[in-house]
Order: structure tokens, then C-alpha cells, then sequence
């Protein structure tokens, strides 16, 4: 990065004294933002559950069906994720979340217009974009709402919107696809409409009642050079990543390992009852959204107080649990796929599902820990650009793996097994290759950090 007059100033200038933003309008705008989160993780519950009766009525293979619930979501995150997260470091917070949950909502009711698969790959790549930048500009609001010891909490309380979205989003998937089944083929305004298209078309309109909602949370202020209206340009912000290397890569990659197979998993879950276990998605969507629920509370509080807890020990506390959590995962997520009963399957399901959650408490802060404000929002686009692509490529190489090699829609049980078995216990020893580094970073900024207030 460049030097000038401003960021001189700001080097040469006495220790800063940080004025945090009032309670009310903190937890305000972490409420809002729990609530956009919960309609993004919604709109994708619900779109799984629909997999099956989508495949169906369009006449897909599981390939293609991967495409839809896997890479559509990608396609433009990778052309303007970045980009638009570079707003985030610029523009009010507020107005990049606000416009961006408009677009997920609008653009997920028209894919309910959809008559064909190319229509309905475009909608879900438009969807995607859409949602690009809510979490980079989510945890850089937090991150200045907040004091540093406390972002882990709030961190841990954004997780109600992921929990909530799912959650609802398999239970209310499931009842509103199993009640979509009994409705006939109908027209409107020239186009053939199944039942679940029309429940696309309802999942989209909070969407805008929830950006109106973000215009009204205050903005938190920036400090260091982003209080000067300094952005770092997005070759600045590579080679930032890349002097750092020992700390971010870790990090970076060991989520890529780790969401290939979470989000991959998630998104074949309600084809891998039907097919596995014969279950129905109405069945589905009441036990596995109970599952979810539950096991999701209980991760994102033990998340939490285990970082809380190590931080007690250690300075590396946020990968240190990390690295722990990804490791009890991975077991379980191999048995999920192997169980001889649907019971035991979710009882595995669960464990994971405890784990995840309770380690996207650490592996978030530990970015925003290390991470100067006038990059945070690039460096978090790069971080959650691992998770969502990684995350997509998964459901395509669970759909492929079925299809090109097992050969046998059967047996996309041994396929979940293979991607799990393959990828999950490399995640965990990847990220804890950051440990060491990521301490050592802690430990440097706290020597340098300025007074609170």
C-alpha cells in the first residue's frame, strides 16, 4: 500500500480513542442483519427441497440437478463477488446490504417464472450475486458495532439468522413442497406453473421489506484509514493476503476443504432421505428441521464459550477451536451417509451440524481479528469466496460422483460417504496449520492497539 499525507496522518497521529456506537443502534443493526441473513439461508433451504420435485418436472439428471443447487449460485459470485465487496470498503454498509437483499428477494419470485432448466439456472446465478456482498459488509458493520472483545458474541448471535433461515427453510420446505404436490399443473400469463414454482415466487417478497428495514440501522464509523474514506485496492489486498500467507492461507483453504463438504451435503439432503430412507420431504422437513434447530442453537452457543473459554489460554483461540470442531465433524459426516436407519443418520447429522455451527463462530472472528478495517471487506469476500464456491462445487461433485461414476441415482448415499471421507479430515489439518502464525499475529496487535472508550 502506498504511502501518503492521509495515512501518514493516521500513522504519526496519538493512540486512538475508539467511541463505540450506542447499544440500541448496535444491536439494531445486528438484528436487522440477522434477519437478511436468515433470507438468504431461507431461499436456499427451501429451493433443496425442492430439488427432487425439480428434477422431476424438469426431466434433469442428478448432473444437472447439481448445477442448479451447486455452481448456479457461483457463476457471478465469481465475476463480481469481489467488486461488489469493494463497495462494502467505500459505500455506507447499509446501502450495499439494503440493494443486495432487494435483488435476492425479486430475483428469487421471478425464478418462480422459470420454464426451463437454462431459465432456472440464470436465476439462481443472479441470486448469487445478489447475495455476494451481504456478508462481507455484514461482519465489517459488526465488527465496528462492537469492540473486539465482544465481535465473537455478536458473531455468535449473527448465527440466528443462519440457523433460523435453515431451519425454517427445511421445515416450511418441506410442508409447503409436500402441500405443492397436490396442486395441479396450472397456466398464468402464458406460462405452465407447477406447485413449487409458485412457492418461489412467496419466498421472495420479504426480501423487500427486509431492505427497507437495513435504510433505517445507523452506520457504524470506520476508523484507521477507512475513517479517511481509504480503501486498499484489490491488488494491495492480494499482496496483503500473501505476505500473511502462513495466517490466511490456513484459514482460506481449510474452509474450502470444509464447505465443499458441509454445504455439498446440505444441499443432497433432502434426495438423500427420499432415495436412502424412502422418506417424504413433508417427514423431512419436520424432523430434519427439529435436527437442525437444535443442534444449531447448541453450536453456535458452544462455539462461543469454547473461543471464549480458550481465549482464556491461549491467543490463538479462534483457529485453536476451530481446528478442534472441524475435527469432531469429520467422522460424523462420513457415518451420516452409512447409518443402516434414518434415526442414526440424523443422530451423525447432528453432531456435525453442532460442530459447523459452533466452528463458523471462531473461523469469522479470526478474520476480523487480523484484518485492518480499510480491507476487511475484500479479505472477508476472499474468505467467504472459499465457503460459497467450494461450498457450490460440492453439491456438483456429490451430483457427478453419483451420476459419472457410481453410475446408480442409488447411490448417492456412497457418494456422500466418498466426498466426506476424502475431504473433511484434510480440512481439519489444514486449518490447524494456522494456529502457530495466527497466535502470533494476536499477540502483535494487541501490543499495538489503541485505548477503548
Amino acid at each position: 500500500m502506498t504511502g501518503g499525507s492521509a495515512e501518514a496522518a493516521v500513522a504519526n497521529a496519538a493512540p486512538e480513542v475508539r467511541i463505540w456506537p450506542a447499544r440500541s443502534a448496535a444491536f439494531y443493526g445486528l438484528a436487522v442483519i440477522i434477519l437478511a441473513t436468515m433470507l438468504n439461508f431461507f431461499d436456499a433451504q427451501v429451493f433443496g427441497m425442492m430439488a427432487q420435485r425439480i428434477k422431476v418436472d424438469f426431466r434433469l439428471t442428478d448432473e444437472q440437478l447439481g448445477f442448479l443447487i451447486g455452481p448456479a449460485n457461483i457463476v457471478f459470485y465469481v465475476l463480481v463477488g469481489i467488486p461488489l465487496a469493494r463497495l462494502v470498503d467505500i459505500y455506507p454498509r447499509k446501502f450495499v446490504l439494503a440493494a443486495g437483499i432487494a435483488l435476492i428477494g425479486g430475483i428469487t419470485a421471478l425464478g418462480g417464472l422459470a420454464q426451463s432448466f437454462g431459465q432456472l439456472f440464470m436465476s439462481r446465478m443472479l441470486v448469487g450475486a445478489g447475495g455476494s456482498a451481504h456478508a462481507p459488509g455484514a461482519y465489517s458493520m459488526l465488527a465496528d458495532y462492537f469492540p473486539p472483545a465482544k465481535v465473537p458474541r455478536a458473531i455468535g448471535f449473527l448465527q440466528l439468522g443462519f440457523i433460523g433461515g435453515n431451519a425454517l427453510g427445511i421445515f416450511l420446505g418441506g410442508q409447503l413442497v409436500s402441500l405443492a404436490a397436490a396442486w395441479p399443473i396450472s397456466t398464468w400469463l402464458g406460462l405452465t406453473m407447477h406447485g413449487w414454482q409458485w412457492i418461489l415466487i412467496m419466498v421472495g417478497a420479504p426480501g423487500l421489506v427486509i431492505s427497507g428495514l437495513l435504510l433505517f440501522a445507523t452506520e457504524p464509523p470506520r476508523h484507521g484509514l477507512a475513517a479517511l474514506g481509504k480503501s486498499m485496492p484489490v491488488s494491495a489486498v492480494v499482496r496483503e493476503i500473501w505476505a500473511r500467507r502462513s495466517i490466511y492461507l490456513p484459514l482460506f483453504v481449510g474452509l474450502a476443504f470444509s464447505a465443499t463438504v458441509s454445504l455439498g451435503m446440505s444441499a443432497w439432503r433432502a434426495p438423500f432421505m427420499i432415495r436412502t430412507y424412502g422418506w417424504s420431504e413433508r417427514q423431512i422437513g419436520r424432523w430434519m428441521g427439529l435436527v437442525f434447530l437444535v443442534a444449531s442453537l447448541i453450536g453456535a452457543t458452544f462455539g462461543t464459550l469454547l473461543v471464549e473459554w480458550l481465549a482464556k489460554r491461549y491467543k490463538d483461540a479462534n483457529v485453536r477451536a476451530a481446528t478442534i470442531l472441524f475435527a469432531v465433524a469429520a467422522p460424523a459426516e462420513v457415518l451420516s451417509a452409512l447409518m443402516p436407519t434414518a434415526a442414526l443418520s440424523l443422530a451423525c447429522i447432528s453432531i456435525a451440524l453442532v460442530c459447523g455451527l459452533a466452528s463458523s463462530v471462531p473461523q469469522n472472528a479470526a478474520i476480523q481479528r487480523i484484518t485492518p478495517n480499510e480491507m476487511r471487506g475484500q479479505v472477508t469476500a476472499v474468505y467467504l469466496f472459499m465457503f460459497i464456491v467450494f461450498g457450490a462445487l460440492g453439491g456438483q461433485l456429490i451430483g457427478t460422483v453419483t451420476h459419472r461414476v457410481l453410475g446408480d441415482d442409488a447411490l448417492l448415499w456412497k457418494s456422500i460417504a466418498i466426498v466426506a471421507g476424502t475431504l473433511a479430515p484434510l480440512a481439519a489439518l489444514t486449518i490447524g496449520l494456522g494456529i502457530r502464525p495466527y497466535g502470533r499475529e494476536v499477540a502483535r496487535l494487541e501490543s499495538q492497539e489503541p485505548r477503548t472508550a
